[in-house]
């Protein structure tokens, strides 16, 4: 990593290895606790493990890096050469991880901006490559967390699960919209409101729910240039159906992404889920 400005995201950003290699984009892992035991994300634990440990109903929590860890990513990147680091991170609304970045920024030997993106999944992804391709331009850091803030404002996340128990289990919404769902049995449709995860619609069906993603992605997209992420948890066909479906009816793709969530998002929704990233360019 010798370009002038180093790009650091986290682990929930889950993008692909080889994205992350060829823009010099480095993650910073998050932590999921099953049982009395802890595990680095994309590391040590896989999705798989995780979707197992939930339908055991084995306790699962989640925990954000110690400011340590950030602090020596830090420091790697400037050994490496780079005169300031753009640090982009999930909502601040769900997870101490921007704060952590906070706090080891006060003491990194380079200027660090620290981004709290108020996204989470490839919608964190997307603003990450924005910012690595401003760096790759030869672009300053003020610049390059300029873009990324950019694609933040511009950037949509819609998704579906089967329940809203785990996010009620984890803080991550509030027991009264939970109870609204399992109480009239229907199938929550939910987006990311100021970083917050909010209910945006209520459907009757699994099928419906899925279709009223569909067309609520179309909307957003509009027909200039845009980049899509469709994540599931342990629902790889369902995925794959609606990732084919975006492809047909949004001619102006740049870029489409279709990948399994890890085990910290995974920890919240449960297996299941269906989630699409709208991000104009």
């Amino acid at each position: 990593m010798s370009r002038h400005v180093a790009i650091v995201t986290d682990s929930t950003a889950y993008l692909p290895p080889q994205t992350m290699e060829r823009h010099a984009i480095t993650a910073v892992p998050l932590t999921v606790v099953i049982g009395d035991r802890a595990y680095e994300e994309g590391t040590e634990i896989s999705a798989r493990s995780l979707a197992e440990a939930l339908q055991k109903r084995r306790h699962v929590t989640t925990s954000r890096p110690a400011p340590e860890v950030f602090a020596e990513a830090y420091r790697e990147a400037a050994a490496a050469g780079a005169g300031g680091i753009v640090s982009l991170h999930l909502s601040s609304e769900v997870s101490g991880t921007y704060d952590a970045a906070v706090l080891a920024a006060k003491e990194a030997p380079v200027p660090v901006r620290v981004v709290d993106t108020r996204m989470v999944g490839m919608a964190l992804g997307f603003c990450a490559l924005a910012a690595a391709e401003v760096a790759e331009a030869g672009g300053s850091l003020d610049e390059a967390a300029a873009a990324a803030e950019k694609r933040v404002a511009n950037t949509s996340a819609y998704f579906y699960v089967d329940t809203l128990d785990y996010l009620r289990k984890g803080g991550r919404i509030g027991a009264a919209q939970a109870l609204l769902g399992s109480a009239f049995a229907v199938k929550p449709l939910l987006e990311l409101d100021g970083g917050r995860i909010e209910l945006r619609e209520k459907v009757r069906t699994a099928s419906k729910a899925i279709a009223r993603l569909e067309e609520i992605a179309v909307e957003r997209a509009g027909t200039g240039p845009v980049d899509v992420a469709v994540h599931h948890l342990s629902a790889p066909e369902r995925a794959a159906v609606l990732a084919d479906r975006l492809r047909k009816r949004l001619p102006a793709i740049e870029d489409l992404q279709v990948s399994e969530v890890g085990a910290v998002i995974g920890a919240h929704t449960g297996p299941g889920l269906l989630a699409v990233v709208v991000s104009p360019r």
